[in-house]
């Protein structure tokens, strides 16, 4: 069993290991009550480590899922206190001392086999329960970690993230699709008469364009539906989600300048639009 200067140091680690990698938005902001980086930071690297495990290297899909599941046992072994790895007993000291409901650590593992698994989405909806497990568990752990255990919280911020997760979807149309992946919904690419074809030859069309601008609006409708979290938070993990917010939508609008050619470009903020956007949260 660790001890209490090896868990400290697990979570010393995940801070760097949080800080070394890119996001749209830090994760360990100012406005993140320095009591909670180290929690927010341990969250953070159970995720991105599981991603990271679906994602990248050259394992063959079989092999992505064993490790997977190789991960999740780690994970609920850790609640039972049956690992001696630092950075699995730090996890669980977090779940533990915050009282964090450990099911949506367990549904993001969902998510990221289903990312090994699923490469197409018949539906918007089908695509919204993809977004259920990948990323409304993070606004709820957010919330769990500022004390805030509630439906309604719940619901707006399943708003937020599911809004979240596909701005991102629509930054990354042409990496994802060099992964073998497409993340709009074919009712909707048929709908608008896109093809695959469309993908393979980086060409964008006026129905790839309306079709991108049909997702764009209904994504916009999501962050603003969302808004109404704010009321119901304080003062700095409200100006946090305003960030958050106005950050999604900045995304959304760099996606509009570039006229909607996600093939061929990546909409991504600057520092200075970092900068821009807290300023104007500060100044609304």
């Amino acid at each position: 069993m660790a001890n209490n200067s090896e868990i400290e140091l697990a979570y010393t680690k995940a801070i760097a290991f949080t800080n070394s990698h890119y996001e749209n938005f830090p994760v360990l902001s100012f406005l993140v009550p320095q009591k909670l980086h180290k929690h927010i930071a341990i969250v953070y690297q159970f995720a991105r480590q599981a991603d990271d495990i679906a994602d990248e290297g050259d394992n063959t899909s079989e092999k992505r899922i064993e490790l997977l599941n190789e991960y999740e046992l780690s994970f609920k072994k850790s609640l039972d206190g049956k690992v001696i790895n630092p950075f699995w007993i730090a996890l669980a000291n977090t779940i533990q001392t915050q009282e964090l409901d450990a099911n949506n650590f367990t549904n993001l593992l969902i998510a990221f086999r289903q990312d090994v698994t699923q490469t197409r989405y018949s539906t918007h909806d089908e695509l919204l329960n993809y977004c259920k497990h990948s990323a409304n568990p993070v606004g709820r752990i957010i919330l769990e970690l500022h004390n805030i255990k509630n439906d309604k919280a719940n619901i707006y911020s399943d708003k937020i993230c599911t809004a979240l997760q596909l701005t991102n979807f629509l930054q990354d149309v042409a990496i994802d699709f060099d992964k073998g992946r497409i993340y709009l919904p074919i009712e909707k690419m048929n709908e608008f008469s896109v093809d695959e074809n469309t993908f393979h030859l980086r060409k964008i069309s006026s129905n790839f364009k309306e079709l991108l601008k049909a997702e764009v609006d209904q994504i916009s409708n999501y962050f603003d539906e969302g808004k109404k979290l704010l009321p119901l938070l304080p003062f700095r993990l409200k100006q946090q989600i305003k960030w958050t917010i106005n950050g999604g939508k900045g995304i959304l609008k760099k996606i509009e300048n570039l006229e909607y050619d996600v093939l061929n470009s990546r909409a991504k903020f600057s520092k200075t639009d970092l900068m821009n956007l807290l300023f104007n949260i500060q100044i609304k």
